[in-house]
């Protein structure tokens, strides 16, 4: 107890002596130099704590909870696809809504110079367009001529717009409206009444939303395995001998990620598999009897599992990019690791979809 007393008598005085030095009076004794690299001194303080506040990813949250919280009385048995299309009103919400708002399209310092969280930005933002597509096109359609439902029609371009304008008009003006879209057909979707607003949880639809989740997943696989450096053998037009490509390429085609995009790459990936996580646990409720039929619950909850993994925390304040078999480990090649079982428990998913 006397420990801790003496601690806290020091940080006390610490803070006194400090203060002293930004007295009005001490600053007038000093002169203007000594005034202006104390402020100076300030702001690089206040750069860096809210760099470290605002650096933070957001933490993952159960949005069934959330979801059905705020489905009032809905709660109790909410209408099929209610869960997917709130979640994914829910996710672009806490795009913008994180600490520090959203950083990608900043101009002023200290977010002009923070590129972790723009990425991890970029990532989600790329699973909410691919899922409002996704949303616009199939799951509210019925076949490939009905017609497309307004409100998503509207939400799918908005969320496609320029991620980083800064004015005239702001990114997040535009997404705030999809989110806007979003939760008006999620309201004509409640209301039994208005029966020309469907979902419609088939094997077929959630398969053509899928089919792109891996190949986003299966990109940024290759990505991150990049961040080493690999001699690839190009296997373009493999399979097929009549196969032709625009132009040549060489036989052995050698990546690597430059260095200093490794941690973009990482973040991203990070941004990607957050989204997603939520997205399938939704998908897990709206498409439970599918995949229930199809004995696919259990491998749906396999890619949930893997992609969790992905959000453990990062301990190190850089991301350490060692060789593959090194002295120091190599952050991008454990995401790849569970990014690559992910995505292959993806392809066993569509299949088990497609059998009858």
């Amino acid at each position: 107890m006397e420990k801790i007393t003496a601690v806290v008598e020091r940080i006390s005085a610490a803070g006194k002596r400090l203060l002293t030095l930004y007295h009005p009076v001490s600053l007038k004794t000093r002169g203007a130099l000594w005034t202006a690299v104390l402020a100076a001194a300030l702001l690089v303080v206040i750069m860096i704590v809210l760099t470290v506040l605002w650096g933070r990813e957001p933490s993952g949250v159960d949005m069934r909870d959330t979801v059905l919280a705020g489905a009032g009385d809905k709660a109790e048995k909410p209408v099929t696809g209610y869960m997917t299309t709130a979640t994914l009103a829910r996710v672009a919400e806490i795009l913008l809504d994180k600490p520090g708002g959203y950083l990608s399209n900043d101009i002023m310092p200290p977010t002009v110079f923070m590129d972790n969280i723009p990425n991890w930005e970029f990532g989600v933002l790329v699973q909410v367009r691919d899922l409002a597509r996704s949303l616009r096109n199939d799951m509210s359609r019925s076949q490939s001529q009905s017609l497309e439902d307004p409100d998503l029609a509207e939400a799918e371009p908005l969320f496609n717009f320029n991620n980083n304008s800064w004015w005239l008009p702001a990114t997040e003006k535009e997404y705030r409206k999809g989110i806007g879209r979003l939760q008006r057909y999620l309201e004509r979707l409640s209301d039994a009444e208005k029966q020309n607003t469907q979902f419609y949880a088939r094997a077929d639809n959630l398969r053509e939303w899928l089919a792109v989740v891996e190949k986003r997943l299966g990109s940024l696989s290759q990505r991150l395995s990049a961040s080493v450096g690999q001699a690839r053998i190009n296997t373009d037009l493999a399979g097929e001998t009549e196969a032709r490509q625009a132009t040549q390429t060489a036989e052995v085609v050698m990546v690597k990620t430059p260095w200093l995009e490794i941690d973009d790459v990482f973040y991203e990936a990070r941004g990607t598999t957050w989204a997603l996580v939520h997205f399938l646990r939704a998908v897990e409720v709206d498409f439970d009897a599918v995949l229930r039929k199809k004995n696919a619950l259990v491998s749906l909850r396999q890619i949930i599992r893997e992609l969790e993994a992905t959000q453990r925390t990062v301990w190190s304040p850089v991301i350490l990019n060692g060789s593959g078999f090194g002295f120091v480990t190599n952050y991008s090649l454990i995401m790849a690791s569970y990014v690559a079982r992910a995505n292959a428990a993806m392809i066993d998913l569509r299949n088990l979809l497609a059998q009858g």
